[in-house]
């Protein structure tokens, strides 16, 4: 398949989220994506479709329909045109051609969900993932002196240990590869590990860290359910302990992750509480609940200093991946992180979605 021309990528980032996707993500959007055309009077979907399309309007005017009345209208080059025309699935109105015509893109959503959780899960940062080394002790105790061991259950820290596989590796040997789906959570027993990412400009990979004994690795793909971010190396022959995916989410993922449906999450915000809103800037703009704050996924791991841990904080996006980890990596580090349950999409912020497109 051909590489999308500078025109294709500059459309792609006229619209929001896709503006905030990095370059070879938009890439791998752009050749999965394709313009369409409908007539006039033609219906683009229905109020009730549950079909996981994104659609964007390129060009023309569509009217939206809610109970066979017209609720608004959206035209192409507009600002509600940015956005994803009524997003919330099922949709909650009709789009109708209004115009002779429209051009517009229809994107698989589970795609784009997984583009913008990998992409957003982001850079290792050399200081944080240092900073859980085991400094002294064996590496079961380095591992159970971690905040985010203190809310395991026992009886789940005992089939922890008994269901980790020991793995002997060479140096040079590659454990997780960038790209690649995720499938264990590793713990280094003895030996040094090497954190790289590569990117468009550098295929050999930059160097971001260097892990050792206590050390882990590999959560973050498990709990998004996006593929590796990085690739991590042995830099000296060593001894990882690995648990399997489905394990770790049903051991340390699931008791970590506190989920909570929208009338709660109203409750702890009013009770002193904080929406964290984990969306791109563009999405918060677009609409977003009173008071929250915006920190991008991406961000997290940098603006944790800027963060409360006295605050509980109700984590959120549009359906929940991207807030589920933010909230694993919170809890992680000791705050308290709840996830609204269903994200935005399960909210009456939700009507305003679709009301503006």
């Amino acid at each position: 398949m051909s590489e999308p021309s500078t025109l294709e990528l500059t459309l792609l980032r006229s619209f929001s989220p896709l503006n905030g996707l990095k370059n070879e993500n938009l890439r791998a959007l752009a050749r999965k994506t394709v313009m369409r055309e409908l007539g006039q009077g033609r219906t683009l979907f229905k109020e009730g479709d549950t079909d996981k399309r994104t659609f964007y309007l390129v060009a023309g005017t569509v009217e939206l329909l809610s109970g066979g009345k017209i609720v608004g209208a959206i035209s192409g080059g507009t600002a509600d045109a940015r956005h994803p025309l009524a997003p919330v699935i099922p949709r909650r109105c009709m789009a109708r051609v209004a115009s002779d015509r429209i051009e517009y893109l229809s994107i698989d959503s589970d795609l784009l969900d997984v583009l913008l959780t990998w992409d957003q899960t982001g850079t290792y940062e050399v200081g944080d993932l240092q900073a859980t080394g085991a400094g002294g002790g064996d590496w079961m105790t380095a591992l159970l002196q971690g905040r985010a061991f203190h809310k395991i259950p026992p009886a789940n820290l005992q089939a922890l240990f008994l269901r980790m596989q020991r793995v002997e590796f060479p140096a040079g040997h590659t454990i997780i590869r960038q790209g690649d789906e995720g499938d264990y959570f590793y713990v280094i027993v003895s030996g040094r590990c090497v954190v790289s990412r590569e990117t468009p400009l550098n295929r050999e990979g930059i160097k971001l860290a260097e892990l050792g004994m206590g050390d882990t690795f590999g959560e973050e793909a498990l709990v998004s359910g996006a593929r590796r971010n990085a690739t991590v190396s042995m830099l000296t022959d060593g001894v990882l302990m690995r648990l399997g995916k489905d394990d770790f989410l049903q051991l340390l993922n699931e008791p970590m992750l506190k989920w909570v449906e929208y009338g709660e999450a109203q409750r702890i915000v009013s009770g002193g509480g904080r929406w964290l809103d984990v969306r791109l800037p563009s999405e918060y703009e677009h609409c977003h609940f009173d008071m929250s704050l915006n920190v991008p996924l991406y961000f997290i791991r940098l603006k944790l200093k800027s963060l409360d841990p006295s605050i509980p904080y109700v984590v959120c996006c549009d359906n929940g991946k991207r807030s589920s980890a933010a909230a694993y990596l919170l809890s992680e580090r000791g705050f308290d992180a709840k996830v609204l349950k269903g994200g935005i999409a399960a909210t009456d912020l939700a009507e305003a979605l679709n009301a503006t497109g």
